[in-house]
């Protein structure tokens, strides 16, 4: 706003006092956050490498409560319209030196305060839709992705499949060339004759085994061990 102080700027604000850190050193953060979205500047804030960003991201997050709260305001649709720090008291002390002399030490302070704002209704209306299409966006990209993870999963069983087909290609090609070579060293040898001899000779190995077990002793062979009934064995 033209002609408008910086400290009566309108919106919900918060501050802190005597901050620990020198006007400086915080003022190059502020520069940072200010004129961006709450959230982005969370992030900014909590991504910083100086130490007085922990002091003004607090101050930020009670100035979101603030209009929440205080002003029934939407966090999603506010910003940082203003930020400043002020010089607050230093405090002297004193540092022994050379000689019997003392250096002065100065432990700067400053006051930190953030405004927040709600975004006029174009700039929201902007963002919406921006939002719109990222979200759109975003889905087709996670549809591009699903189809191309399930073309890798197709190709991989497909792979899989061919790779089983030819190894049990070439294990039957190892049985035939191993047939091949067995003939190739005796040509002579049928295989189907050899099977037709080994059933015969288990077939007559299984008759003589029952022809044993069944035959009847022949009849000398039968009185041969038998005494007549009217013989004695012992002599009188």
């Amino acid at each position: 706003m033209v002609g408008t102080k910086t400290n009566e700027r309108p919106g919900t604000r918060a501050r802190a006092s005597y901050v620990r850190s020198s006007a400086y050193k915080a003022r190059e953060v502020l520069d940072l956050i200010r004129g961006k979205g709450c959230a982005d500047a969370q992030d900014i804030l909590a991504f910083s490498e100086r130490d007085v960003a922990q002091p003004i991201a607090k101050v930020l997050d009670s100035a979101l409560a603030n209009a929440e709260h205080n002003d029934g305001l939407d966090a999603d649709e506010l910003y940082v319209s203003a930020c400043y720090a002020d010089e607050g008291p230093t405090l002297k002390r004193w540092r022994p030196r050379a000689r019997g002399r003392a250096t002065r030490i100065r432990k700067r302070t400053c006051h930190i305060t953030v405004i927040v704002s709600r975004y006029d209704p174009e700039t929201l209306e902007r963002m919406r839709a921006l939002q719109s299409q990222r979200g759109v966006a975003a889905a087709e990209a996670r549809r591009r992705r699903v189809a191309r993870s399930r073309a890798a999963a197709s190709q991989e069983v497909e792979a899989a499949d061919s790779e089983a087909e030819a190894d049990v290609e070439a294990q039957a090609s190892a049985v035939v060339r191993a047939t091949e070579a067995a003939l190739a060293e005796d040509p002579t040898t049928d295989l189907d004759e050899g099977r037709d001899t080994d059933v015969e000779a288990s077939e007559e190995a299984g008759d003589g085994i029952g022809a044993s077990g069944g035959a009847e002793p022949e009849d000398g062979d039968a009185g041969a061990g038998d005494e007549e009934p009217g013989k004695s064995t012992g002599g009188n």
